[in-house]
Order: C-alpha cells, then structure tokens, then sequence
C-alpha cells in the first residue's frame, strides 16, 4: 500500500512538473511573442523630447549630489557612478588604413591616422566595493588634440573627443522618467522598489530588472578581456550609431595573464598592473559602431533595447592598442580621479541624441563642478 502510495505520489508530481513546464513555455512564447509585437520598426531618426524633461533632469541633478555626499571617503567626493577606476592609462586609438569611404566620419575621417587617448577602466558602482562583487565594468576613452568646434562652449581649447560605455548593451532604464524614479528609490536605499513603483502592477518594471540583474556580472579576469558598449547613440556623421570596443587578441603578442587571487579587493587593478608594468605586455582593442537602420527597432529615445546586431551589423573603424607602461603612482591615480570623461567633450559629428544623453549633459557637468568644488576645499 505504502508503495503504491509513493507511485501515485510520483505519477503526480511528474504531471505537476509537466505542467509547469508547458506553462512556463507557454509564458515564454506569450511574452517573446507581445514582445515583437509591441517593440518593432520602423523608429524615428530624430530626437523626440517629452515636456516636462527639463524639470525631471533637475530632479536627477539634486539626487545624484546627495548620492556623491553619501559616498564621500573622509578626504574625497566621489563620482556619483564608477566612481572606482582600476587605473588610467595611455593608449593610441588607429583609424582603420583601408577604411569604407561611408565610414569616415569626425575623427575617422582620415584612414591610418592615430590618435593619442587617455583610457580610464572603472567599476560601475557609485562606492568603491570590493571588485569580486557583481558590477558593471566601465570604460571611458579620451582623444586628444582633437581639431575642430567643441560642442560645448567653455571647452573649445580642449580639442579632445570622449567615448563612455559600459559592460553592457542596454541599460536598465528607458527613458528620463524612468531614471529620475531609479535613482530616487537607490538614494533612498530602495533598490528593489526602483523596478516597482507604486501598488499598480502595470507599472512594475521587470524587463528592465532582468537587464540590471544581467549587467551586474561577475568580475572578468582583467579589464582587458571586457567587451563594452555605448548604451545610448551618437550622430555618426548623417547616420545615427552606437559604439562598441571588443578585446582584439589578433593585433597584440599572444599573452596569457597568470591567476589572481580574486579574494584581493583591487585585483582588476592588479591585473591590469600586471599585463602593462610587470610583464610588459600590450592589450589590444577594436573600435566599432553600428548604424541605425530606422526600418527596423533600433530607437533613440528607449536605452533599454538592444539594437539587434542581426538588423545591424558591428563595424570595426579603429583599432586601439594600449603600450606597457607604468600607471599605478599615487600622482597619476590622483590625476586619474580628477580627469573628467563625458560623452558631450566632442565634436558635433559625434553629437550625443537621445534622452539619457541629454540627461548625461546637464548632470555630469553638475556633479563634477560639485566634486571639483568640494575636493578643492579639502
């Protein structure tokens, strides 16, 4: 009897997982299909700028300075956001020699020409954690000596060229709306209610979750194996494009980076220190981007969906080699924290669209003449 209790108990809970499963795929197939349906071509090629932007940015603006008060060390303001770097470095950033006549565009405009850059590699976080935490993983890249009309007015002596991405396709976040909300609830200490404002669950925001729970990704083993990614647009002459910079073992010597202990808060750090001042050894990225094609659903204005590399191709313009060297002083580190990286230092080939862009504009300028200011009464 016992037996035959346990075969029926058996019997039940196989159907039971059977069932679940059909219902789980059913789920899935429900959703990608909405998905498709709600998320297609074809999208504007301009700009479309909701009312009441200008007083969400303030918003933003005001919680982003009381998140930097928050995470002051005893000595420094911090960044509101990657606000640890693993170092800055020099590198050369080469334009393509047999580049597309279509591709050549700003400072791509002259095939074989090299750039000299200042590369920064960072976390993610607004706090300097431990790097085996989950996180982001930034990357921040500066042309210098840049001919030609900044788009900002007070920078025209600069001559530089920035280019911000992250480990990650698309953010976690649509819009500015979305964002003012975001931040709000993380000052606040309220990550989880970031994705669920509200008691109206035609407001809860789990795509958007699953994307922050996917760009909090273990550590890589050194900031020189890490893909990383615009997130938002840019104006790429005519066209429209996002950028991408992907680790190119084929241009460096072949070299294989010895085992950290990951246990070691800073050993991204250490890894890079390694590769470049011990061993010597150069890494090597390529430069790409990937053009909007407005028939299909690559928006400007949604920095939540991953243009499809399918609808568009990746294309490489520019290949970036950084040189062993020696970066991890106290002077440099210090000069390092210092440096700003913002994607609006450039020119207006590269002119940065979209809504989290122009949100980019007014708050780095805003928090880093509040660091700056801050730091300098220290």
């Amino acid at each position: 009897m016992l037996k035959t209790l346990w075969l029926r108990l058996g019997v039940l809970l196989g159907k039971t997982l059977l069932w679940l499963l059909a219902l789980g795929l059913l789920g899935w197939a429900l959703a990608t299909a909405w998905f498709a349906w709600q998320y297609r071509g074809p999208v504007s090629t301009q700009e479309l700028i909701p009312d009441g932007e200008a007083a969400m940015t303030q918003d933003i603006i005001q919680t982003a300075v009381r998140i930097v008060d928050q995470h002051r060390e005893s000595t420094r303001y911090l960044r509101d956001a990657h606000a640890k770097a693993h170092g800055c470095v020099q590198a050369e950033v080469q334009v393509l020699p047999e580049l597309a006549s279509d591709l050549r565009q700003g400072v791509f405009s002259e095939p074989g020409k090299t750039w000299q850059a200042t590369m920064r590699l960072s976390n993610g976080n607004a706090y300097p954690q431990f790097d085996s935490i989950r996180d982001a993983r930034g990357m921040a890249i500066k042309l210098l000596d840049v001919p030609g009309k900044q788009l900002l007015g007070d920078r025209q002596q600069r001559g530089e060229q920035d280019f911000v991405m992250f480990s990650h396709p698309n953010f976690f976040v649509s819009d500015v709306a979305e964002y003012r909300q975001n931040i709000a609830a993380q000052a606040d200490g309220k990550q989880l209610m970031a994705f669920f404002p509200g008691g109206d669950p035609r407001n809860w925001q789990f795509r958007h979750l699953f994307i922050a729970l996917a760009t909090l990704s273990p550590a890589p083993q050194s900031p020189t194996q890490t893909t990383y990614f615009s997130v938002s647009p840019y104006k790429f002459g005519e066209a429209n494009a996002k950028f991408r910079v992907m680790p190119d073992l084929e241009s460096c010597p072949r070299y294989e980076l010895p085992a950290q202990n990951q246990k070691l808060p800073n050993f991204l750090r250490n890894a890079l220190n390694q590769q470049l001042s011990t061993d010597r050894m150069p890494a090597c990225f390529v430069l790409q981007i990937q053009r909007q094609d407005a028939n299909k659903y690559m928006p400007i204005e949604d920095t939540s969906i991953e243009w499809s590399e399918h609808d568009s191709p990746f294309q490489t313009v520019a290949r970036i080699k950084v040189p062993a060297q020696d970066f991890d002083t106290p002077a440099l580190n210090l000069q390092c924290d210092d440096q700003s990286f913002n994607p609006w230092f450039g020119l207006e080939v590269h002119r940065p669209i979209g809504g989290i862009n122009r949100l980019r504009k007014a708050v780095y300028e805003a928090v880093s003449d509040y660091r700056h200011a801050r730091n300098a009464e220290q």
